[in-house]
Formats: C-alpha cells, sequence, structure tokens
C-alpha cells in the first residue's frame, strides 16, 4: 500500500534520481555500435535475428506501408490526424526566427535558421507500440522543415503494427526501417548501406536504446536520456479522490520503477487516495506493473499549505506536474521547474500525452532544472553572420588586436592587421 508521510522538510526526495552508467550494459552496447560501425548491415541484420527474429530487407517498401497503415482502425486514424494537427499547430509556434540588423559604419550582424537535413525517430515495438510517439517525434520535425525523416522500430518476425505505420504517414516521415535496439541506433549515428546516417536522434527506448544514445552522442545530436516516468499531483481539498488515483497510476502502469506522488495539504484527499489507488490497482490490464511501481517509488506526502507543495515540486522538477486545486492559474507563476504542467481537475496527463499539442517527450530524472520538452526549435539549428565594411573594421582594429594579445593569440591581431 502506498505510504503518507507528513512532509518534514527531508522527506520529499522521491523524485531523486541519477541516470547512471550500468556496467555490464555500457559494455555490451559500446561492442554492438562498434560491430555495426565496422561491419554495417551484416552486423545489424544478425542482431535484428537474434532479438526479433527478423533478417530480411530493412526497408519497408511504399505498398507494405500503405497496405498496413490501411487496417489501422478508422476512428483511430482520424484522431491521430487531429492529433497531429494540434502537436503541428503548437509546435509550429515554437521555431526560432531568424533576424538581421545593420549598425554604423555599414556593420551587419544576423541569424540564420537553417532546419536539420535529416533526423532518425526511434519508435519502440512489440507490446511498447506507441502511435503516439511517432507523432510527437515526426511531426515537429516536419513542420520545422526537416529534409528526410527516418523512422527505425523493432519488427518482431517482421511485423510493423498498423497504427504505427498509419501515424507514420500522417505525421510525413519518409522512410521506415524494420530494426530497433541499439543497433539501430548505430545505424542512424554511422550510416550503413541501407540506412542512412542522420544528423540527430530522438524517440524513447529501453536501456539498451537510451545507453546507446548517450554513447553516440557528440557524433550526432539526441533529443535527451529518458529515466522512468514520472507525475506529481499537487491538489487540495477540493481535488476528487478518484481522479487523483486515476491519475497517478496513468504513470505507474507505464514502468515498476515509475513514479507517481501527491503532494496535498488536506488528510481527508490522502486518505481517501491511498483508498482509491487500492480499489483501481486491480482493476488494471497492467496491475502487476501498477502494484509495483505504487509500493516501491508511490508517495503521498501532507503539507501544510499549497505553497509548501510548489516548494516541493520546484525541488523535485517532475517530468508531468497536475495542479489540481480550486485555482490552479493562482500556482503556475511559481511554478519553476517542470516538464509539462496540467491545470485543473480536467486536465489529466493523457490529455497531454495524445492530443492537446504539446510534446511528451518530457526530462526526467529531475533535469527539468535545466532542460526542456521536445520542441519544433529542436529540429532547427541556429547561425550567425557578421559583415563589417573597410571603414567599420579600422574603427574597431585597435580594440579587436588589443583583445588578442591580451591572450597572446598574435595571429588572431594580425588577422585584423593585415587588413589595415
Amino acid at each position: 500500500m502506498i505510504k503518507i508521510d507528513v512532509y518534514n522538510g527531508e522527506n520529499a526526495d522521491v523524485f531523486i534520481r541519477r541516470i547512471e552508467d550500468n556496467p555490464s550494459v555500457t559494455a555490451a552496447v559500446a561492442d554492438i555500435l562498434a560491430n555495426v560501425r565496422a561491419r554495417g548491415d551484416e552486423a545489424v541484420r544478425g542482431y535484428s535475428a537474434k532479438f526479433d527474429g527478423y533478417d530480411g530487407d530493412f526497408s519497408v517498401s511504399e505498398s507494405e506501408w500503405e497496405e498496413g497503415a490501411k487496417k489501422c482502425d478508422p476512428y483511430l486514424y482520424k484522431v491521430m490526424e487531429e492529433a497531429g494537427a494540434n502537436i503541428a499547430d503548437f509546435h509550429r509556434r515554437q521555431i526560432p526566427q531568424g533576424f538581421e540588423v545593420e549598425k554604423e559604419n555599414g556593420i551587419i550582424l544576423g541569424q540564420k535558421v537553417t532546419p536539420l537535413e535529416r533526423v532518425g525517430i526511434y519508435v519502440p515495438g512489440g507490446t511498447a507500440a506507441y502511435p503516439s510517439t511517432v507523432l510527437m517525434n515526426a511531426v515537429p520535425a516536419k513542420i520545422a522543415g526537416v529534409g528526410e525523416i527516418i523512422m527505425v522500430t523493432p519488427a518482431k518476425g517482421g511485423y510493423i503494427k498498423p497504427e504505427i505505420l498509419a501515424a507514420a504517414k500522417i505525421a510525413g516521415v519518409d522512410k521506415i526501417f524494420k530494426v530497433g535496439g541499439a543497433q539501430a541506433v548505430a545505424a542512424l549515428a554511422y550510416g550503413t548501406e541501407s540506412i542512412p546516417r542522420v544528423d540527430k536522434i530522438t524517440g524513447p527506448g529501453n536501456i539498451y536504446v537510451a545507453t546507446a544514445k548517450k554513447l553516440v552522442f557528440g557524433l550526432v545530436d539526441i533529443d535527451m536520456i529518458a529515466g522512468p516516468s514520472e507525475i506529481l499531483v499537487l491538489a487540495d481539498g477540493t481535488a476528487t479522490a478518484e481522479r487523483v488515483a486515476a491519475d497517478m497510476l496513468s504513470q505507474a502502469e507505464h514502468d515498476v520503477l515509475a513514479s507517481a506522488v501527491l503532494v496535498t495539504d488536506s488528510p481527508r484527499l490522502a486518505e481517501d487516495t491511498a483508498a482509491e489507488l487500492e480499489r483501481q490497482i486491480p482493476l488494471l490490464s497492467r496491475a502487476e506493473i501498477a502494484r509495483k511501481s505504487v509500493d516501491g517509488q508511490g508517495r503521498i506526502i501532507l503539507v501544510k499549505d499549497m505553497a509548501q507543495a510548489v516548494n516541493i515540486a520546484n525541488a523535485l522538477a517532475p517530468e508531468h506536474l497536475e495542479v489540481y486545486t480550486e485555482e490552479p492559474f493562482r500556482l503556475l507563476p511559481q511554478v519553476k521547474n517542470a516538464g509539462s504542467i496540467f491545470l485543473g481537475g480536467y486536465t489529466p496527463e493523457p490529455v497531454g500525452d495524445y492530443f492537446a499539442g504539446p510534446n511528451h517527450t518530457l526530462p526526467t530524472s529531475g533535469t527539468a532544472r535545466f532542460s526542456s520538452p521536445l520542441s519544433g526549435a529542436d529540429f532547427v539549428k541556429r547561425s550567425s553572420y557578421i559583415y563589417y565594411t573597410k571603414g567599420a573594421l579600422e574603427e574597431a582594429a585597435d580594440k579587436i588586436e588589443a583583445f588578442a594579445m591580451s591572450e597572446g593569440l598574435q595571429a588572431h591581431a594580425n588577422a585584423v592587421k593585415v587588413r589595415r
């Protein structure tokens, strides 16, 4: 059963996680990366046969893609189209714009925004096949103007679920490859005979996928290293225990290591939510996972007031933060650290996971203190540019040369001097 604690200033560290290396996993992934880098498709095919039971053609043909997508439930297809439109509308507003400033003496300074040329999207397969992942990763890349979107996904026996193929069609994915695991990350990072090298890799995966992304970072960009799912619900006495428990379980069912936490100033809500969790868990299809998550990482924390609750939220920097209070917008300005914030009693976390528009790829493990959700801006790069006239350089030359010489860089100074 979930624990109920009275906050004493030191006992709210339930989200304090360390994204630590697992030496055995790191070694295994490093071997896979090296093998794929050296042997290309041959290595990828070997791992796919071993882990997914598939050693056929990696590429999904147009006919296979089209036929598979047609098998998607028609109503779900329409829902995904609407969700995709919501995602595009939100993320389009996030893309930075170029600018140019003309100063005295003909000086021109500017910023140029350029979409990435090619991006790789990793989509989990098997029992964890999430079409929402396709939309949340590919749609922002598409509206940012990425030249080519490559999707990789594990395909047990060569099979990809229709809803994944349909989501890829809706999102504007250009190519799909039946490859998963660390070998897929390696193929995207290095390129093989069949799978092109990309500039950035996004999307969730298991510990092997996450470790592979971490190891190839620098050669390519990545979105983030994601830890277990987290939800923190801040709720006052106006909240309904049935809803709070349901919201906590919406994340607890993800993973036995997921964290579901309620912080409240209402003893009654605390007790009622604990009882509701016990009632609802056995009703879930993933009850065993939710049970272990709640018993292991779940907490209910009683505080003296909601100001203290917000302080806890800022200290923990949760992935998902629900503010389920009578006046949630009054607390919003005080929230400093959270991946995504859900306001009011009618905005449960799944609204963000599937439909509203903001991205569900969010910082975990307290990294919301310094990082942000995946956005349209993550698929473009910014370059600055500078233009000086002869007169402008002459006016600044002494200053630039003095600065360069103060750092002992005579050649820097000379590059200005020879133009005088």
